[in-house]
């Protein structure tokens, strides 16, 4: 069954066209992998579905559960149960980590949460999400945060940028626990190792979903096509 439906989406920043049509599906409790070249409008159209300011789609439609939302601000839809770890995390100066993973439910156990993407909580419960940390360490919690608010659509925008290579089945371990949770999953990532996880894949180039099919498939179209378009170039 469909949970989100992307139809004919079209959008320009200026006189440049960022999504050109675009159509995609992602069906309930799915690991859909979205990777493609950087420039290829993989993380406009994350905020789009997440309802960020000034990511509004000049046409088409974005459908959860057979309901339009193009019209619903982002608070609005994270109360359907979209929640998104954006690719550069957005650091919240000033507050505990604790509270941070604690504002959704204060039932929830953050000790968990960091266990969960690979953090000994015994060295971050009493820290600050701030600029003591590192840009890996950031990008753990705020996954951490998005796994506790327990959604029906997690939309992780490279979730592996900033973490070395020896902790990417941490990554790989929580993208699945999404699933297990009955979440499904948009992961725009560039790694391999993560893409195989997915259930399907779909190969973005300037704009347009050009395939999509078994990750191993598009892996390889993907190899492909970058090559034949350049490194960047879109």
């Amino acid at each position: 069954m469909e949970l989100l439906t992307l139809r004919d989406l079209f959008f320009c920043a200026g006189n440049k066209i960022i999504l050109n049509r675009l159509s995609l599906t992602v069906a309930a409790c799915e690991i859909h992998a979205l990777i493609g070249t950087n420039g290829s409008g993989k993380s406009t159209l994350a905020s789009m579905v997440m309802g960020c300011e000034g990511y509004t789609p000049a046409s088409g439609d974005i459908i959860l559960d057979g309901r339009s939302i193009n019209d619903l601000k982002i608070h609005e839809r994270a109360r359907l149960g979209i929640a998104m770890a954006w690719q550069e995390p957005v650091r919240f100066e000033g507050i505990g980590i604790t509270e941070y993973l604690t504002l959704g439910d204060s039932n929830l156990d953050p000790a968990t949460l960091l266990t969960a993407v690979g953090l000994e909580p015994s060295l971050y419960l009493q820290r600050q999400v701030d600029r003591s940390l590192s840009g890996g360490e950031r990008r753990r919690i705020e996954l951490a945060s998005v796994l506790g608010l327990k959604p029906r659509l997690a939309i992780l925008d490279e979730p592996d940028s900033g973490i070395d290579m020896l902790s990417t089945g941490d990554i790989i371990s929580v993208v699945k626990r999404f699933k297990d949770n009955g979440a499904a999953v948009l992961l725009i990532t560039h790694q391999e190792e993560i893409t195989h996880i997915a259930d399907r894949a779909s190969l973005m180039h300037k704009g347009q979903i050009i395939s999509t099919g078994k990750s191993a498939t598009i892996k390889a179209w993907y190899k492909e096509r970058k090559y034949q378009a350049g490194n960047g170039e879109e």
